[in-house]
């Protein structure tokens, strides 16, 4: 059966924070894993609920591990934000952001002002500058009718010295202080894996997504009909992962690990 199912698998979607490394810390052999799915033949994507970096800056990322992709290879919760706030507002706005300057510089590109004043969204993501100013601002231009968008609903980031509080940390402050809850783009929402499908061309029953994640990676490449693959590189603990339901398609202890079950 998992042989049968390996066979289908025509396309790689991979998150990046706890598979291909935490932090600056790469996760096995990078070079080597990215030689290997080439060498099988399948179209390889980079799908990632972090906001705090462009897609440039992950190209230069993946460079500086050996590793060379393009840009329209990588969607991050940042653009995918961005893209949906075309969708809503096409005709711009104002917009505020609780985030970093990826964020910020990801929606400037799209159209979008940055203000504090007549915005037509507040969109958050994971803020480690993050101030009591700046939630009193949101929280205050949330309740006045501005629309509140998430990039992400993480409650943990994945570093080197452990988990630390993530963009879903920063959502409960605010959706506690508003009384509205946001409006999530990053997954396990579908746009991210349908943008990468629609760049690759491929069905997601050919689509195998790799995350560390439970029910944002996995929990949206099994809502949206993908192939499933969890790593414990990163959040999820092997009691959980077993757990699970509806059961993973795989099962590693990382991303190395993987390519030799497929």
């Amino acid at each position: 059966m998992t042989e049968k199912k390996s066979k289908s698998v025509k396309a790689i979607i991979l998150d990046m924070d706890g598979v291909l490394w935490r932090d600056n810390e790469p996760i096995g052999n990078l070079p080597e894993i990215f030689s290997e799915i080439g060498m099988r033949g399948w179209q390889v994507s980079l799908a990632t609920n972090n906001a705090t970096r462009t897609i440039n800056q992950y190209v230069e990322k993946l460079a500086n591990f050996g590793v060379e992709v393009q840009e329209n290879q990588i969607i991050n919760s940042a653009q995918t934000a961005a893209i949906y706030l075309k969708k809503f507002f096409p005709q711009g706005g104002n917009v505020y952001c609780v985030g970093e300057s990826a964020l910020s510089n990801t929606i400037l590109n799209e159209g979008f002002n940055i203000s504090t004043k007549n915005v037509v969204a507040v969109v958050v993501a994971m803020d480690r500058k993050l101030t009591y100013e700046k939630l009193v601002r949101a929280t205050l231009l949330i309740r006045s009718g501005a629309k509140f968008i998430a990039t992400n609903p993480d409650r943990t980031f994945p570093t080197p010295v452990g988990l630390v509080p993530g963009t879903g940390a920063t959502l409960a402050a605010l959706e506690a202080a508003s009384e509205i809850k946001p409006v999530v783009v990053g997954k396990p929402a579908p746009e991210m894996y349908q943008i990468a499908m629609q760049r690759m061309g491929i069905l997601p029953e050919n689509t195998l997504v790799v995350g560390d994640r439970l029910e944002t990676d996995i929990a949206g490449a099994q809502e949206i009909g993908c192939r499933s693959a969890l790593v414990l590189s990163g959040v999820t603990s092997l009691q959980k992962a077993q757990a699970w339901k509806p059961a993973l398609d795989w099962l590693a202890t990382d991303l190395t690990s993987l390519l030799a079950q497929l």
